[in-house]
């Protein structure tokens, strides 16, 4: 039988394909883009669109378990799974669904809750991955981070950790009807992390903290509406207490402790140096 992999070429799914390759699972991929996925030998990459689930409707042709993404981890990404897709899981003979969630449950979350799949629910907090799209070029560049808030805690989390946690739900029993919030093993400040970075590379990093008009006129720059400006502004002076309560249902349920942050670091150093 066959594993599905849905965001396969994404952050946390391309960790979620080499983890099941590595347990000799067989894995067949989706893809918007399948000539460019660049996933491990053997693995099956096919094309479909989640927000359009009867493009799908082949691909789950034998498919016992899915790892199921709702939205795209990807920066600056446009993907809204349609719920139409549990009911075709469903009737393909789809037997377990593990499915990365955002902030909030949705559509999608509600159809599966009814079907008679099994279901585990992944609510990771903050990537330690996102540490890239927002200050490995100015790292690069400048040897500096400009960020508002600098205090603001986080217990960002190594994807690797979300993608074993998955593949553990998948793969195992005894995780149905789950719902499984992740952290990493600490909580680190932004500045904090600038300097764990800093360390990790070996490279001085300076941590600049912009004011909050400062910032707010960058987000306007980037092209961002007031509501969502707000909304930044409100989690970064009051960060939500699950982003920044460590806990520990990585080492529960896969059995290995969560990844540090400098570990992140150590695998990632060479993206924060210079050519």
């Amino acid at each position: 039988m066959t594993l599905l992999v849905t965001g396969a070429t994404g952050t946390v799914g391309r960790h979620v394909v080499r983890q099941l390759v590595e347990r000799g699972e067989q894995v067949r991929a989706v893809s918007r883009n399948p000539e460019k996925a660049g996933l491990p030998d053997g693995v099956e990459v096919v094309p479909g669109d989640l927000n359009v689930p009867e493009t799908l409707q082949s691909a789950l042709k034998g498919v016992k378990g899915i790892f199921l993404i709702t939205s795209s981890d990807e920066p600056n990404a446009s993907l809204d799974t349609h719920s139409g897709l549990i009911g075709l899981a469903e009737q393909a003979g789809v037997q377990r669904i593990s499915i990365l969630v955002g902030y909030e449950e949705g559509q999608v979350e509600q159809a599966l809750k009814k079907s008679r799949m099994e279901w585990t629910l992944i609510k990771p907090g903050e990537f330690m991955a996102n540490i890239l799209a927002d200050w490995r070029g100015s790292i690069r560049s400048e040897g500096m981070v400009r960020e508002a808030f600098g205090d603001a805690p986080s217990a960002r989390i190594h994807e690797a950790d979300i993608a074993a946690v998955a593949v553990t739900s998948l793969l195992e029993d005894g995780h149905d009807k789950q719902s499984y919030t992740l952290t990493g093993p600490q909580s680190h400040s932004r500045r904090e992390a600038v300097s764990i970075i800093s360390e990790g590379i070996g490279k001085e990093i300076v941590f600049e903290e912009l004011t909050e008009e400062q910032v707010r006129q960058k987000w306007r720059a980037e092209g961002y509406e007031e509501g969502d400006i707000d909304f930044f502004v409100l989690m970064g002076k009051n960060p939500p207490e699950v982003g920044h309560t460590v806990v520990s249902t990585v080492q529960q349920v896969t059995g290995h402790p969560a990844r540090t942050l400098a570990e992140w670091v150590q695998e990632h150093k060479q993206e924060f140096l210079e050519d």
